[in-house]
């Protein structure tokens, strides 16, 4: 997959979620926030006002910090592709 197609890919799944209705689970929702963060490049802070929102997703940014963007595209991407849409 090329580095065009694979934003293209990303950018879709981002999209899907966008406009999902359904309610996620908290676990899917924050491996979505981090791999979404990561492909981004965005490491700024949580930006909650709930102080333990911010720890769940400053943890969930510790547990992929070894990954890079693309590949935290290609993670979002499989999530959005088995845990929503399959269902």
């Amino acid at each position: 997959m090329t580095d065009e197609e694979l934003h293209k890919q990303f950018e879709e799944a981002v999209a899907f979620v966008n406009s999902y209705t359904e309610p996620m689970p908290a676990d899917l929702l924050l491996k979505l926030y981090a791999y979404y963060k990561i492909a981004n490049k965005n490491f700024s802070n949580p930006g909650s006002k709930t102080p333990l929102i911010n720890a769940f997703k400053a943890n969930a940014l510790i547990q992929a910090q070894n990954i890079g963007a693309d590949e935290a595209m290609r993670n979002y991407i499989e999530l959005v592709d088995n845990e929503l849409r399959e269902n």
